[in-house]
């Protein structure tokens, strides 16, 4: 039997009704079969990050696919040098992904795609355009669009606070959005329409799909993955970035090397306190004097 790790990431908004009975047979087969890993499941959709061998992967997939609204599923494959779950969780959601604002229906309208293609060509040619990420601060900070907006935002939660500080002038103007494999995007981009935005544009499957089909062009630094990896380069392969043992924010290699970086300790964004992000939600008092 082929025992070569394969991890699949995917998400689907789509109406789902009796998420318990799915729950339950979803979380059944996954232990029947050893596949490790995470399904959020929600009545907005599903999202899922799952790890095992091709042959424990595809009744899963055979399983979710003779689900009413989830035969046209395609989830993004990825090669895995090891098992990098430790066990599998079937969670269900108020959202899938968690945003908090009444009447963002990414199954029912959503915002217009742009391909990775076109959004290159795009930047190639110099079109009068604004490009917006919509991911938190820590991951920005690794690595982003050449000259793209940054909500400055420690959660997703915050995002719609941090769109009413854009400005207003960008309402009529192309306004194009991105996060790291889209889903973010799904909920900002309707969010934005809301807001009288008229020309909103998302980047479909985000910056990993923008990598993988055009190389990487206009995008400075690395991308920050929610895995093992950490972050991943405009080829998508592993960075030597790590997470800091006590605050879990990415550091790149350059910042292994900063005077405030103890190994297994802190690192220069917490040897004065643990900031916002990656968990922690409260300010210490140390951060109230920042």
């Amino acid at each position: 039997m082929d025992r070569k790790i394969i991890n699949l990431s995917c998400y689907h908004f789509t109406p789902l009704n009796q998420l318990e009975d799915l729950k339950s047979v979803l979380k059944s087969k996954c232990l029947e079969l050893g596949v490790k890993g995470t399904i959020l499941l929600a009545h907005e959709g599903i999202n899922f990050f799952l790890s095992g061998a091709r042959s424990q992967l595809d009744p899963i997939l055979q399983l979710l696919r003779s689900t009413p609204g989830l035969s046209q599923i395609r989830p993004k494959e990825s090669p895995g040098s090891a098992q990098p779950f430790q066990r599998m969780l079937v969670k269900i959601k108020k959202e899938i992904v968690s945003f908090g604002v009444p009447g963002v229906d990414p199954a029912h309208y959503p915002s217009p795609k742009i391909s990775s293609t076109q959004l290159k060509q795009w930047l190639d040619e110099k079109r009068p355009l604004t490009l917006l990420d919509v991911r938190n601060e820590y991951e920005i900070r690794m690595g982003t669009f050449q000259g793209a907006l940054n909500p400055q935002i420690s959660n997703f939660r915050d995002f719609p606070q941090a769109a009413q500080k854009i400005d207003p002038a960008l309402k009529n103007q192309p306004l194009v959005m991105f996060c790291t494999g889209g889903i973010r995007c799904e909920k900002a981009g309707p969010y934005m329409q809301m807001q009288g935005f008229k020309n909103i544009l998302q980047l479909d499957g985000g910056i990993l799909k923008y990598f993988e089909e055009t190389g990487g062009d206009h995008f400075q630094g690395e991308c920050f993955v929610f895995d093992e990896r950490v972050g991943v380069d405009r080829h998508l392969q592993e960075t030597d970035s790590v997470l800091c043992y006590n605050c879990e924010m990415p550091l790149l290699a350059s910042d292994l090397t900063h005077p405030h970086y103890v190994y297994e300790k802190s690192c220069h964004h917490c040897f004065h306190g643990k900031p916002l992000g990656r968990g922690n939600t409260k300010p210490t008092p140390q951060e109230n004097l920042l």
